[in-house]
């Protein structure tokens, strides 16, 4: 990954007359008898993508069969290219690669992981390059692919790139209209997205084509699957599993429930007013002017929405997404396992690698301010929970549902063991506990430090949450590291 990263910064700058940025693009691949070669774009020829430079200039004759193939960048999906032309991805199957790690998405919407599903579809086992390896790519290709998205939006339509489909929310839906969609949602998403053209006029119409959230047909114009969820005004009315089911469970064992059916993009902030007068307040004494400040910090709720909402897999018709609250924690249920090739193991150690299930989607909410640039929220949880100083977050999966756990105070990690495991922890222990539930993984000179604890003390802390299944070990002796488990 990281030689694909440095042959990627030779990325010939060809001379073009037009202003666009070329992308810089570096393969590697690894040969089963151990011989590496690299291409990266323009290398032989001008304008000459990277795959098709190392598997058709350098390797036309020869045998690649189980070779392994680095990319900084999504491989070109069938249709994207001029007519004639394969696609990077389908040079890759031809070629009878198995085993192939990609940088990022390709950064336009509509392409956007159609390369990495062709691949997929004919065996080809995919994988995406570490967060902080993709981090970088996309900073050194953050002029290519603020252009990249631009031009999708303005391209006149000529290249048809529905060959790959990822989802049938892509289509038109059989008795969703124009007129079903907010007006005032969507001059919300015109302003947020610092778009000129009236809502009205058929240069907007025409950007939401580009994105795939309209479809012209019969001379008009009507949403698609994605636009109608997105800009509709009662999604679930067509959508059943669209929009989100909210309950609190109050200590008094009452409970009060609410559901929003109303655009996606405007869910998390309408949650979060109805929560508003809900969750208790604290005193803010940070400043000198007294006032009140949320007891529980709204970005993780907002986050975490979002991500539920743009990430789900809207094919399982019988889930919808979930917002729990209890006393000690907030839950947010979205159905579909994680997107392969991202793990629930990565999920968990908030170091899964970018990757969008739903890109069409994901680029309106990221437009409108509501969501990363290409990630999974994971930055924010860690970096929220850790500055107020709360539990991080846990994922887990309940079959359909993948399980965000919250912890509205320090105290809730402990308070949600089980009954039986809380019982056996003593008061030094629990407060151990909080301290690894802040933490991915400690050693036992850290936990010692950390909770003022003499050597022999944190080692029999250690054992103890080991043997009730709350860490796991890796390594051995002093460099012992233990690993926090979802609970």
């Amino acid at each position: 990954m990281e030689r694909a990263i440095a042959v990627m910064r030779e990325t010939e700058h060809e001379p073009r007359g037009d202003g666009k940025a070329v992308p810089l693009v570096g393969v590697v691949i690894y040969k089963p008898d151990g011989t590496i070669e690299t291409a990266y774009r323009g290398e032989i020829r001008d304008g000459d993508h990277a795959e098709y430079t190392l598997l058709e200039r350098k390797n036309r004759s020869n045998r690649l069969d189980n070779s392994i193939l680095f990319t900084t960048l999504e491989p070109c999906a069938p249709g994207a290219r001029s007519h004639s032309k394969l696609s990077c991805s389908e040079r890759i199957v031809l070629a009878r690669i198995k085993e192939v790690w990609i940088g990022i998405e390709d950064p336009d919407p509509m392409v956007d992981r159609k390369g990495i599903e062709y691949l997929r579809k004919n065996e080809v086992t995919v994988h995406m390059f570490d967060r902080d390896l993709q981090e970088i790519i996309s900073e050194e290709n953050k002029d290519f692919i603020e252009q990249a998205v631009q031009r999708a939006e303005e391209e006149e339509s000529g290249i048809s790139r529905k060959e790959i489909v990822l989802s049938g929310y892509e289509k038109t839906l059989e008795s969703a209209e124009l007129r079903d969609l907010s007006q005032e949602v969507l001059e919300k998403y015109r302003i947020r997205a610092k778009i000129t053209d009236p809502v009205e006029s058929s240069a907007f119409k025409h950007r939401l084509v580009q994105l795939g959230l309209l479809i012209q047909k019969n001379g008009g114009y009507v949403p698609s699957g994605f636009g109608y969820m997105v800009f509709g005004k009662e999604p679930r009315t067509i959508v059943p599993q669209a929009g989100l089911i909210a309950t609190i469970h109050y200590p008094d064992g009452s409970e009060e429930q609410k559901e929003f059916n109303e655009p996606l993009v405007t869910i998390p902030e309408s949650a979060i007013e109805w929560l508003s007068g809900k969750l208790p307040n604290i005193i803010d004494r940070s400043t000198t002017v007294r006032g009140k400040k949320p007891a529980f910090p709204p970005e993780l709720i907002r986050e975490a929405l979002v991500n539920a909402l743009v990430h789900r897999d809207y094919n399982i018709e019988g889930a919808k997404c979930q917002l729990i609250v209890t006393e000690h924690t907030i839950t947010v249920k979205s159905p579909g396992s994680p997107l392969p090739p991202i793990t629930l193991d990565q999920m968990k150690s908030f170091n899964a690698p970018m990757l969008s299930r739903n890109p069409q989607l994901h680029y309106v909410f990221r437009q409108m301010g509501l969501a990363e640039e290409a990630g999974l929220g994971l930055k924010t949880f860690r970096a929220t929970a850790e500055r107020y100083e709360l539990p991080l977050p846990k994922y887990t999966f309940e079959d359909p549902y993948l399980v965000l756990t919250l912890f509205r105070t320090k105290e809730s990690a402990a308070q949600t063991l089980s009954p039986a495991i809380l019982e056996s922890l003593n008061g030094d222990e629990r407060a151990g506990w909080e301290f690894l539930s802040s933490r991915i993984s400690t050693t036992q000179k850290e936990y010692a430090e950390h909770m003022g604890f003499e050597h022999r003390k944190a080692q029999r802390h250690l054992k103890k949450f080991f043997e009730l299944g709350l860490i796991t070990r890796r390594g051995a002796g002093p460099s012992t590291e233990y690993l926090v488990m979802s609970q």
